[in-house]
Parts: structure tokens; C-alpha cells; sequence
């Protein structure tokens, strides 16, 4: 007999509570899967089929056209209201249902049929997992629990095996099991992640009262009185899933894994339901677990961040869960979000986007918290061994070891409480209570202006920053309540606040919040020997005060049309004040937020060899107070940008900027004149060579202008001595090995001088997909080239010591022409496919009084592999001798400046020939970045 077909509804309701109203779906049912017309179709199609294999052929195609007809409209349907998640996860659930239901009726009753089944001859479908639980997103897996009675028969066998080749013909990714009810006791008691399947466990089709046994049996016998080793492992699961995917403030977010992502939402549900049988998140509001303003903040992280998810899945055509950049560009247009303020629709998506992360992260801690209440979580081991009693002031309680209020009334009464509370947590060390939390953020209309300009509450901020020594702590509780930016407003719109770009890997606040922690642990001496400058100068003393609310207030101004140095400058006049600063401080906050920018500028776009840029940048400054500030902000900037920003090169070019900045402050330019440094690179020479003859010395010392001995260290100097000695026209002599200074390797080779051999030994080291971080060219008396570039890999490292040979033979084979690099760079020059939604303007320009006796063209535009050899290409092309380059890269970023001259030696002061060079290299740029996006 033929069972009735039917794609019913996902039941989602408790039924010992009230009814709720199911979310409905997101297009008309019969658009989606008609049971109906399917069960016509299916007839139809299967009439005259001669065999099982002919009729399961028929049903697939039968079912084929209706999945694909019903995934268009659903799409179709999302794409007019593209937040329709709930909606959209429903409908994906009612579509599935209706192919599942209608396979197991082909399965059972047209290709293997039982006139009299045996008690045994029974079988049960069942859901489980994420579609068990009716949330299914487009490229959702279809998770399938076949249950029967005893041991699997012939007949369920087979059953089974028809059903998953239909499922599998129609390209739904199954995941399934075949199990007895024994059987899933067994294995839920043995792993958790079988065990929190089968809590999502819904009955789809087949012999209805085993599954209801299934679910009765689960409650009793495997559920009830394990509620607390079930929350432990759900908890530990998910500190190692955090672990793994990195923090929700991280770019490139995964929306399912992540931090503050989907999982942790459905783990709240899960332990919610595996503890109370809630099978709705809204039953958490009477059970007291959510106020009802915290179950609409879920609701509305949830929605989100299934829109997010299922808009990746549709465009990326598969379970895509990592929100790449080039994929965030394109979500962000799909659900309307537009350009604006000069700002780009997609870093205004990804700021709601990591506000709903923020949103996760604290309702899990208020549900995780009254769990512990309640006595279902255990405090954390280290907690449990090391409990003391603390002291609290009064007006404070501990309740499981968390700082509450006493008495809310009382708190209330005094609004500057909303300020000490956060100061009494870090004098005791407590985290602070969910509910001390849910007070201060439903009272954030008490902080007004007139707190604002209380002395009392300035002091208490500012305690928050100098005085307890974990700054950070108080500022990531603060900002994510919401307190930072009541009580500074200005603070506000970078809340989240994500920079589209390859460069920083977090949102501007929590780069903030880096920048700040940097500084702390410094000033703990946790860094002496990663930092030893910094270490030094905080030692010698610096205004804290000062530094603190300059490193709070440095990006305020970002994702404004204005540059965020100049607007943050002026909204730092404006707020430093309100923090009780002095106006001589105020000043110098203003200042440092003004030029935060200038000392990484000066160190990785100048030449510091060139004792005008020491110059500039000492005029500066002024003073070796403000030296000593920019120089700790600039490395603790620097720092906050990623994890592996920092490295041993930058902080070289930041050592030697600031040892002769701060020369030229306490001696005068004198101190740091070429003659003087040349005369000592050459004693050091003469001192680093002492086999050489007195004759092979004085040539080496004497073939070599001023520039030379003033821009290479010592070991450069050493190197090139013994590539030159004794060299031939014709010969090209190279030399590489690790720079550790430098976190780079250092390319040196002395060749023969002519016209482009800059643009030569570029394109060579494009060639073997060598990434140029700085680079020096100079030619000697005698007409020879000697050029020091350093490289690193593809991963930002230096070349292991074994690629170093094969290395060497490639560019000595290109520089000998038997490599073409014009056309062999065509291959290499590209941008990965993650990167091509990154928009870098290309600015050029000219400056004459950077450099003594060089015109400086810096370019800032976008980076590819073949850029620095298609730009000294064009200035060899056009009669332009490169002294040097240094090379910034940020991201997805770079700024190329070249020491130039032109063919007579001198500068470029002609505004035509300005116009001209810039008009050649924005051509070579442009069809550069054609053939890098083909």
C-alpha cells in the first residue's frame, strides 16, 4: 500500500509549552516542492519503467527538476529580501523533507516492496543535526539517522542503499548512519558530538513509534542526570574551536566557527535544550535564562549571521564559511548595503557584522553565567583550586567568584558607579557579573555630559588607563557594554569598525585595544628582549598619562573623508581636555595623534641613511620627549596592526631612526654629517679586512662616492669589497644570505654599470617570486654596479638556506639574458582571486627637498609581483638613474620610492618633465594591473 506523501512543516514547538508560531516560508510552498504534482509526476514517469534501475533513473529525474526548480525559487525569493534567513532556512528544510519523503516512498514501496513486514522489517528516518533542528542553509549537508529495531535485515538494506543512491544522484551531500536504538545509547554515551546529533533528532518518515521510543529512551536513559559533563564538553569543544579559527574581531571571519560566530549561538540552544527540552530559543525568556531585550538580541545575531552564512553558500555554490574579502564585497551587495560617507558598502556591512559578534560574546557569558548559578557549570579548575575570599568595597558583592552590585537601587544612585565598577574589577581581579553587566548597559542614558566633565569620573578613567595595570581588560569589557563610547561619544563610530584592507587584521577598536595591551606589556618587562628600545625609554620615564590617551585616541578619526591623522588631531583638542589632561598635554596628545604616522612613514618610506631625512624628521619632533613618545606609540601601533606585522626589520629601521634622530637632537646635525659617517664606514671597513694589502685597500676605499659608505651597513660593505676585487667587464658576481637584522635576505651583486640595470635586477628577482622589501644601488668610480636588495619568500620570510643556490642560478641565467623577464613575468604577474576586490588609488609624487642631491617619486598604489619591475623599467626607459629604493609594503598596498636623478645628475625641478615621467608610470601601472587581473 501506497503511504500518503507529504512535506509537512518543521515542527519546532515544545509541546508541554504554548504553541509558537512557526517562521513562515520564504516563497509559496507549492513553488518550493508540491507534493502533489510530484507524486503525478512520479507516477507518470515511472509507468514504464522495465526494471528497478530504469524506475529509480525516472524518480531521480523526477526529483532533480523539482530540487532544482525549488532551490531557484528559494534563491529567487532571498534575493528580493535578502535578511529573510529564518524564512529561507525553513523553506531549504521544507524542500529537503519533501525529497527525502518522497525517495523513502520509491525506496519502500516501488522498488522494494513488503506485502507483510516482520516486527524486525521496520525502519524509521530521522533528521538530525542542523536539519534535524530545521535550519538548513543552501549548501547545508542532509544528516540522516536510519533507525531499526534490531539488526539491520536484507530488506532495510536495501531500502537504505536505493534511498542514498537516489540522495546522491541528486547531489545532496548525505551524511548517514544505520543504527538500532542500542546503538545510539551507546555511541552518544561514548562521543559527545553523535550525542548532540541526536538532540536535534526530528522524525521524517517510516515506522513512527520507533522513533518516538528512540526519543523517549534518549530523554531517560542517556540525557537526564548528565547535564553537567554535557555542558563541560560542549564548552571545551568550543574554547578549541576559538583556538582554532582565531577571534571574532579577526578580518576574515569564519560566520559558522568563529568566534561570536553561529556555533556559539547553537551551543547556548544545545545545552539550553539538552537541560531544560526547550525547543525554541524564546522559551529561554520564561525560564529566566534571557531577559526578553536579550532574546531580541539573539534573535537579531542569529538572523544576521544565517543571512550572511547563506548568502555565502549561494555565492560561492558550496558550504563556504570563511568570510574571505573577496567574498565580503560581493555579500555586501547582495544585501543592499551601499557606499557611504566615504566609506565603503562593505566596511559598513562588516562593522554590523562584528557588532552581532560582540552581541554573541555577551549573551553567551550572561547564559553561561546563570548556568553557573543554577549549579549546572563547574568554575574552571585554576578558579577552584586558587579560590580566596577577595574584599570588595562596599556597596559590592562576589557571587560565584564574579563582582555584582549589592544593591542596584543604591549603585544607581551615585552614576559615577558605572565607572567604579569597572575600577573595582581590576583592583580585585574579579571578572565582573553578567547581571552588574545587563545594570550598567541598561543604564547608559546616565552617562551625560555632565559625567562627562566630572573631575571625579576623569580621574577614575584615567586610573582605568595608568594605574591598575590591565588597561586592556577594562577597555574590551568597557567598549563591548558600550561604556566607552557614552562616556567618549567621539569613540563611537569606530566601534567595529572594519578596514577593508589586507593590511590590519582587526576592527579599528580592537587594534585600539592591541596598541594599549602592547604598551602594558612592556611596561611589565614582558617584551625587554623583542623590544629592547622601547624597554629602555620607559625605563628612563615617559609621561604615561599622556601616552595612554594619545594610544586611545591615535585612529579615532578613521572611516572619514578627512585623513584620519588631521580629523583625529582635532577630536583629540576636543576630548582630551574632558579626560582632566593639562593643557601642556593636551598639546602633546593632539600632536602624537596628529603625527602618530610619521616616524613608521620616515622609517619605511626614506632612506635613513640620508642625513636629511634625519634632518626632517628632527625638525619634527623637537624634542627627545616627543621622540621618545611617537617612537614607543609607533612601535606599539605597528604591533596592534596583526600578529605578524612587526618583525626584526621594522623594528632595525625604528632603532637606527630614533639612535640618530635623537644624535641629531643632543649634538646637532653635525654629529651625523656625511663626511663623518663616511670616514667611519671606511675605518670599519678597513678594520673588518685585515688580510687584505694596504694597496688592495686603499682602491677599495677610494672607488666609492660619498652615498655609498653613508647607505649600507658594515657587512654590505665587507661583501661587495670581495664581489668587486679583481672583477671583469663581463662578469656578474652575486652573493645571498639571511639578513636576520632584517628578516629578509640580502641580495648583493657587482656587475658592470649600464643604463636599466636597476630595471635588470628587478625583474630578475620577480622572476623567481622574490618580494623586495628595501633595495640600494650604487655606482662606483670605475663603472661598476653595486646593488643590495633584500627579499623575502612568498610567506614574508626569509629563503631557507636550501633554496638559496637554486635561487641564485635563476637570476644569474635572467640578468645573462637567457631568460627574457618582459615576457616570462607575464605569467607571474597576478593577483590571487582573494585579493582582487581591493581598491588602492595610485598617487605620485615629486619631492625635491627630501634628499640633498636626490629628486624622491614615490608611488603608492597597488602591489603585485611585477610592479617594482614595471616602474624601474619605465624611469630606465625614460633616462631616469636610480640611486635607491625603499620599498613599504602594507597589505595589499605598497609605496615605491625611488632616490632618482636625471641623466646629467641632477634633480627634476621641471614641472613638465614631472607631468611626464608621472603620465608613464600610471600607464605602466594601469596595464601592469590589466595583466595581473586577466
Amino acid at each position: 500500500m501506497t503511504q500518503p506523501l507529504q512535506a509537512s512543516p518543521v515542527p519546532d514547538s515544545n509541546p508541554v509549552a504554548p504553541a509558537l508560531p512557526l517562521d513562515p516560508l520564504i516563497c509559496d510552498s507549492a513553488s518550493i516542492f508540491d507534493p502533489e504534482d510530484i507524486r503525478d509526476r512520479l507516477d507518470c514517469a515511472v509507468k514504464g519503467a522495465q526494471d528497478n534501475a530504469a524506475l529509480r533513473a525516472a524518480a531521480v529525474a523526477v526529483l532533480r527538476d523539482a530540487n532544482t526548480s525549488g532551490r531557484a525559487a528559494i534563491a529567487t525569493a532571498f534575493e528580493a529580501a535578502p535578511f529573510a534567513a529564518r524564512s529561507l532556512t525553513r523553506s531549504y528544510t521544507y524542500l529537503t523533507d519533501g525529497l527525502i519523503k518522497t525517495a523513502f516512498h520509491v525506496a519502500t514501496d516501488l522498488l522494494h516492496p513488503l506485502a507483510n513486514p516482520t516486527q524486525g522489517e521496520r525502519i524509521a528516518v530521522i533528521a538530525v543535526g542542523g536539519y534535524g533542528r530545521g535550519e538548513m542553509a543552501p549548501a547545508s549537508d542532509v544528516d540522516l539517522l536510519f533507525l531499526t529495531p534490531y539488526k539491520i535485515t536484507a530488506w532495510a538494506e536495501s531500502v537504505i542503499e536505493s534511498m542514498l543512491y537516489i540522495l546522491w544522484d541528486l547531489r545532496l551531500k548525505v551524511g548517514h548512519s544505520s543504527r538500532t536504538i542500542r546503538d545510539c545509547l551507546r555511541l552518544g554515551e561514548e562521543d559527545f558530538t553523535i550525542r548532540t546529533a541526536m538532540l536535534e533528532h526530528r522524525f521524517l518518515v517510516g515506522h513512527a513509534p520507533l522513533a518516538e521510543e528512540l526519543d523517549t529512551r534518549l530523554k531517560t536513559e542517556l540525557f537526564k542526570n548528565t547535564g553537567r559533563e554535557f555542558i563541560e564538553a560542549k564548552l571545551e569543544e568550543r574554547e578549541a574551536r576559538h583556538r582554532k579559527q582565531g577571534q571574532r574581531y579577526m578580518v576574515e571571519p569564519n560566520v559558522k566557527e568563529g568566534k561570536g560566530g553561529l556555533r556559539d549561538l547553537q551551543s547556548l540552544f544545545w545545552i539550553a535544550k539538552y537541560l531544560y527540552g526547550v525547543q525554541r530559543a524564546a522559551e529561554l525568556v520564561p525560564l529566566g535564562l534571557f531577559r526578553p531585550e536579550e532574546y531580541d538580541r539573539f534573535r537579531e545575531a542569529e538572523t544576521f549571521l544565517w543571512a550572511v552564512r547563506s548568502h555565502l553558500h549561494l555565492v560561492t555554490r558550496r558550504a563556504t564559511e570563511q568570510l574571505n574579502f573577496d567574498i565580503q564585497v560581493v555579500v555586501a551587495e547582495r544585501m543592499g548595503y551601499e557606499d557611504r560617507a566615504g566609506r565603503r558598502a562593505v566596511e559598513i556591512f562588516m562593522q554590523e557584522f562584528f557588532r552581532h559578534a560582540t552581541t554573541v560574546g555577551e549573551l553567551t557569558r550572561i547564559f553561561l553565567t546563570k548556568l553557573e548559578a543554577a549549579h549546572q557549570k563547574n568554575a574552571p579548575l585554576l578558579e577552584r583550586i586558587l579560590r580566596r575570599r577577595r574584599r570588595t568595597k562596599p556597596g559590592y558583592k562576589v557571587v560565584h567568584n564574579r563582582l555584582d552590585v549589592a544593591d542596584p537601587e543604591s549603585f544607581l544612585a551615585d552614576k559615577l558607579n558605572l565607572l567604579r565598577l569597572f575600577e573595582e574589577a581590576l583592583r580585585t581581579g574579579l571578572l565582573i557579573h553578567p547581571d552588574a553587566m545587563r545594570l550598567v548597559t541598561a543604564n547608559l542614558a546616565l552617562i551625560d555630559d555632565d559625567m562627562r566633565n566630572n573631575k571625579e569620573a576623569q580621574r577614575i578613567f584615567l586610573d582605568l588607563l595608568v594605574k591598575h595595570g590591565n588597561p586592556e581588560r577594562a577597555l574590551r569589557r568597557m567598549n563591548e557594554l558600550g561604556v566607552l563610547s557614552a562616556f567618549i561619544p567621539e569613540f563611537e563610530p569606530i566601534v567595529a569598525m572594519m578596514q577593508f584592507n589586507m593590511y590590519h587584521s582587526y576592527t579599528v577598536d580592537e587594534h585600539t585595544i592591541q596598541v594599549i595591551s602592547n604598551f602594558t606589556q612592556i611596561e611589565k618587562h614582558e617584551l625587554e628582549e623583542e623590544l629592547p628600545l622601547s624597554s629602555e625609554i620607559l625605563k628612563t620615564g615617559v609621561n604615561r598619562k599622556v601616552l595612554m590617551v594619545a594610544m586611545l585616541l591615535h585612529d579615532i578619526g578613521k572611516g572619514r573623508e578627512m585623513d584620519h591623522s588631521i580629523l583625529g588631531a582635532q577630536i583629540a583638542r576636543k576630548v582630551a581636555p574632558r579626560l582632566g589632561l593639562s593643557k601642556a598635554d593636551c598639546e602633546t596628545v593632539e600632536w602624537l595623534v596628529r603625527y602618530h604616522l610619521v616616524m613608521s612613514d620616515m622609517a619605511q618610506k626614506r632612506d635613513i641613511s640620508d642625513p636629511r631625512t634625519i634632518r626632517d624628521f628632527a625638525k619634527a619632533v623637537q624634542t627627545v620627549k616627543r621622540l621618545n613618545l611617537l617612537t614607543v606609540l609607533t612601535v606599539c601601533d605597528i604591533r596592534g596592526v596583526g600578529p605578524d606585522t612587526w618583525n626584526n626589520w621594522k623594528a632595525t629601521l625604528i632603532r637606527n631612526l630614533h639612535s640618530q634622530t635623537l644624535q641629531a637632537l643632543e649634538q646637532g646635525m653635525e654629529a651625523i654629517n656625511k663626511v663623518n659617517r663616511g670616514a667611519a664606514a671606511k675605518k670599519a671597513l678597513r678594520n673588518a679586512l685585515p688580510d687584505w694589502e694596504a694597496k688592495a685597500l686603499k682602491h677599495e676605499t677610494g672607488r666609492h662616492y660619498d652615498p655609498y659608505w653613508q647607505g649600507m651597513p658594515l657587512a654590505a660593505h665587507v661583501i661587495f669589497a670581495n664581489l668587486l676585487r679583481n672583477i671583469g667587464d663581463d662578469e656578474v658576481r652575486i652573493d645571498l644570505e639571511p639578513d636576520t637584522d632584517r628578516d629578509a635576505t640580502r641580495v648583493c651583486f657587482a656587475i658592470a654599470d649600464h643604463p636599466g640595470i636597476f630595471s635588470r635586477l628587478a625583474g630578475a628577482l620577480a622572476l623567481v617570486g622574490a618580494n623586495v622589501v628595501d633595495a640600494r644601488t650604487y655606482t662606483s668610480r670605475d663603472g661598476y654596479a653595486t646593488a643590495a636588495f633584500w627579499v623575502q619568500d612568498a610567506d614574508g620570510s626569509p629563503y631557507e638556506a636550501n633554496r638559496l643556490k637554486r635561487l641564485s642560478q635563476m637570476i644569474d641565467k635572467t640578468l645573462k639574458g637567457e631568460v627574457i623577464a618582459t615576457e616570462a613575468i607575464r605569467d607571474k604577474d597576478k593577483i590571487k582571486k582573494r585579493e582582487r576586490a581591493f581598491r588602492v588609488p595610485t598617487t605620485i609624487t615629486f619631492d625635491n627637498e627630501g634628499s640633498e642631491i636626490y629628486t624622491i617619486i614615490e608611488v603608492d598604489t597597488r602591489d603585485r609581483p611585477g610592479l617594482l619591475f614595471d616602474l624601474t623599467r619605465t624611469l630606465a626607459n625614460t633616462n631616469v638613474n636610480i640611486s635607491s629604493a625603499v620599498i613599504a609594503t602594507y597589505g595589499e598596498q605598497v609605496v615605491d620610492s625611488f632616490y632618482v636623478k636625471d641623466m646629467f645628475g641632477l634633480k627634476f625641478h621641471s614641472e613638465a618633465k614631472q607631468k611626464t615621467l608621472e603620465k608613464k608610470l600610471r600607464e605602466a601601472i594601469t596595464k601592469g594591473s590589466e595583466r595581473a587581473h586577466a
